[in-house]
Parts: C-alpha cells; structure tokens; sequence
C-alpha cells in the first residue's frame, strides 16, 4: 500500500507514519509545519523511511502531486483548537475547510483515484455532548444559559423543565450542533469528504476522536490539547489552570488507539463505508484529574488552579458511544487513560517547553471570549 498523511509532521500524523512504515507500506507525508505546532520549522518527527512534502493543502498543484500513485488517504491536515478559533475565524476555516474541498476535488478529477480516503473529525462536532432529564429522558440538547455561567453554575439543564440533567455517552446519532469555529469546520470537513467520496465511488470514513493525548503533543502551542497544556505547565514548575470547576467530563483517547482506529478504517468492510465513527474508550475522566495525574507522574506537587472562569465555544461535558466502531470496524481502545498519562509524561520529561498559556488566556480574555 503506499498511503499519503497529509498533516503528517504533526502529533497523530507522525505517529500514523510510523505504524504504516513499521508494517512495511510506502509512506507519504504533506504537511506545511506551521510554526504554531514545529516550533523548529524542521519534521522532527516523520520517519525516515517516508517521502516527505513541504507544502499546503490548499493548494491544488501541490496536493495533485502529492495524490500521485497513492493507494490510501489519511487527511489529518488541520487548524486545531476552539479557543483560538473564535478570533482566527477566516484561517480555521480556510485551512479546514477549502483545504478539504482541495484534497477531495484533486481525488474526484483523477484518473485513478485512492482505493480508500480516512478523514480526522473530532468530537468537537456535537457542540455538548448527550445528556437525559429525569422527567423528559434522553435528549437531543440541553441548555447552558449565559445568565447560569455567570452565577458560576456550570451543569446543563433540560429545555422542558429547567432542571439540571446527567450526561450520558453521546452516539454518532446526537445531532451535530458545534460551539464553535474550530467544530464548525470539523463539521463541514467530515461531511465535504462523505459526501464527495459516496458522489466519486471513493469509500470514504470519517473519524471523530474524542480528546487524543500521547507523545509528540505540541507542548508549547497553548490552543490545543488539554493534557500537553497541562504537562507544559508543571514542566515550567506552574500550576496548570483549568476552567469552571474541573469537574467536565471528558473521554481521553490515547494516540496509539487513535492509530489504531485509522488502520481499521483503510481496511474497513462496506459497511462501513461513507460513516462517521466516535474513536475513543467509552469512559470518562475529569479535567482535574487528568492534571493531578501527570503532576504525580512528573514528580511534582503542583495542584490545578481552578480559576472559576469559562470560554466561550467550550462545552459541559463529552464522551463516547463507541459500540459503532466496533461492530463496523472491529476497533475498540485497549490503551488506559493511566497507561496512556505515563507514556506522555516519560516523553515529556525530556522536553523543555515554552509555557504560553498566560498570554493565551489574556488574548482570549482581551477579545471577550473568557470571562
């Protein structure tokens, strides 16, 4: 199989490499290294063994040359994270979007097309995840009104009645309603590659992960990926911060897993084809107890500041229903969320990373998107 990666310098990207070498494929790598993700400008993470391209996916002459004799798509290349995403707007959705619009457009106008294309979605698309009211039962959405966050009151409540409900794991079913720019463009990715791909006979699957965390994290990039965040943070000997209350439940899907999942997918029987798939573990874990566990992990007594403070575009809680991998992949999670936090802090003890979340926090807090 030769298979292209595009974004494939990056977290996920590198490490999807990596297993499709070690399994004997030729391996193609597109990926523009924005300075926000390679600090050093250099791919200090693609294998040797993989043909490496500089180059943006927006841009069709680069991606024909890169789809050139290439069996296997796995498109990864994205703008990640919602804070940043609700000031960066255009570039979020120029690079998630016509990015993709590229990508599928070269596969659609090619002679012989890819056997297979794997899209990166997130979770983000939901907006909230699932939730039921003891009343009303499951619902398709809950509220969180602006006048309850100010009050500092975190927990959802029904629409019907107004009491606070309990989340559940959320289905590929939940109807798709994004918080923000970043989940937007997530959005309108995954469903540009299903429905393109079903139009051109391109069997097609869209990935949704759930919060991925492992090695290779962008340690110093304070937009994106909690648990790096966390990690730099105890890495400069600060307390990591942590908004509302730390009690958001969220489902941690370590990044072999998530390799794991795009391996499943590129091999995926037909009824799989031209779906969406929630890839995570099916279990939750609470925001502060991810930062207490890579604190006792580094060796450092550092307690999360809960600053009581809240993003917009965040959401209460989300975790997955993960029984439809299963069935049509034949993919589950194997990796603990305790497993999973050692790996990354053994790779993170050997980084020195810049922590910028500070000035993160003030630039969301100067254009009213924290509060």
């Amino acid at each position: 199989m030769f298979a292209l990666v595009t974004g494939g310098a990056g977290f996920i990207g590198s490490h999807l490499a990596d297993a499709l070498v070690a399994q004997g494929n030729r391996v193609r790598v597109l990926d523009d290294l924005l300075a926000q993700a390679h600090p050093t400008g250099e791919p200090r993470f693609v294998p040797k063994q993989a043909e490496f391209m500089l180059g943006d996916v927006r841009d069709r002459a680069t991606v024909d040359a890169a789809l050139e004799d290439v069996d296997v798509v796995f498109h990864l290349a994205a703008m990640v994270g919602n804070g940043q995403s609700m000031f960066d707007i255009r570039r979020y959705t120029d690079v998630n979007v016509v990015g993709t619009a590229t990508l599928m457009e070269a596969i659609a106008t090619r002679a012989k097309k890819p056997a297979r294309v794997v899209v990166s979605s997130s979770m983000v698309v939901y907006g909230d995840g699932a939730y039921t009211c003891d009343e009303h039962g499951a619902l398709d959405s809950a509220d969180r009104p602006r006048e309850r966050l100010d009050k500092r009151q975190w927990e959802p409540i029904c629409r019907r009645c107004g009491v606070e409900v309990t989340p559940i794991p959320t289905s590929e079913t939940h109807p798709l309603r994004p918080t923000s720019t970043y989940g937007t463009s997530k959005r309108a990715q995954e469903e540009l590659a299903l429905v393109l791909g079903r139009a051109h006979a391109v069997p097609t699957v869209a990935l949704r992960y759930l919060n991925t965390y492992g090695s290779r994290q962008a340690l110093s990039n304070p937009y994106t990926g909690v648990a790096a965040i966390m990690a730099s943070r105890l890495l400069n000997g600060r307390a990591p911060t942590i908004f509302e209350d730390g009690l958001q439940l969220r489902d941690f899907t370590h990044v072999s897993d998530v390799v794991r999942a795009n391996l499943a997918a590129a091999v995926a029987p037909e009824p799989a084809w031209y779906k969406a798939f929630n890839i995570g573990t099916g279990r939750s874990v609470r925001i502060h107890e991810v930062a207490e566990a890579l604190a006792r992990g580094l060796g450092v007594d550092i307690a999360p500041s809960i600053t009581g403070q809240f993003r917009q575009g965040d959401i209460r809680h989300c975790f997955a229903d993960v029984s439809l991998a299963e069935r049509l992949m034949g993919f589950a999670a194997t990796v603990s969320f305790a497993d999973g936090a050692r790996e990354l802090v053994a790779w993170a003890r050997g980084e020195t990373p810049i922590d910028r979340t500070d000035e993160a926090n003030e630039e969301l807090r100067a254009r009213g998107m924290l509060s």
